[in-house]
């Protein structure tokens, strides 16, 4: 049987998650990430549906230190993970504490690493729009940035007839990958976007890890600039 998460980097794992309905009747495919911190504990990543494998698996590579929600999307299995791992920290992003306030959250994402994972994972906040603010993270051991919705990647193919058209015209379909063009339309701040979209750039990147769509295992840093396009 396949294991639930697949090492994608050194000390860096990802999960394929439930496809999930959007507005529209678009339907996205879900993605996780657990990095394991030097110390030894997990950070994770937009978690996705926990099932008894995956819940198996984490076990397996250590205590989770933490669940982070990287934007206001990404927070439907906070619960149950919370459930499950209820000496886990719950980071909210920007805004998702007044979302969930069923959820009791122990911080917000900031515009640096919280100590937790700050020598292990650098963030930056990819501010400027007035929809949503997400948090981008680097993974330094192994160069490899993660992003939830700022970069969307999904194969040709993947939505069919009139939604085909439409994600293609969006800018979230290979090879023209990249955020969604109405949540690009929202960064009315944008020396705030390119002063954050910078310090990301600044990484060494090499890989990067997605949520929607094919990641990039090689050449990250072209990858991201590509996803940029419309704000550099």
């Amino acid at each position: 049987m396949t294991a639930p998460l697949r090492e994608f980097a050194p000390n860096l794992w990802i999960g394929e998650g439930p496809v999930v309905p959007f507005i529209c009747g678009f339907h996205y495919p879900t993605r996780m990430a657990a990095i394991q911190l030097a110390e030894g504990r997990l950070f994770v990543w937009s978690p996705v549906a926990l099932t008894p494998a995956l819940k198996d698996q984490v076990e397996s590579l250590g205590q989770v230190a933490c669940l982070v929600s990287p934007n206001l999307l990404h927070h439907l299995y906070l619960g149950e993970w919370k459930e499950a791992f209820p000496a886990a920290r719950l980071f909210a992003s920007p805004g998702l504490k007044r979302r969930r306030k069923d959820l009791a959250f122990d911080a917000e994402l900031l515009d640096a690493p919280d100590p937790l994972w700050a020598a292990d994972i650098d963030q930056v906040l990819l501010h400027g729009s007035f929809i949503m603010t997400e948090a981008v993270f680097f993974h330094r051991a192994s160069r490899t940035a993660i992003f939830a919705d700022l970069i969307e990647n999904f194969p040709p193919g993947w939505f069919s007839g009139w939604r085909g058209v439409l994600a293609k015209l969006d800018g979230i379909v290979a090879p023209n990958h990249g955020a969604p063009r109405e949540w690009r339309a929202s960064f009315l701040r944008r020396k705030l976007a390119r002063a954050a979209l910078q310090r990301i750039l600044d990484w060494p990147i090499e890989r990067a890890v997605i949520a929607h769509g094919d990641c990039a295992e090689k050449d990250g840093a072209a990858f991201v600039r590509r996803g940029f396009s419309w704000l550099m």
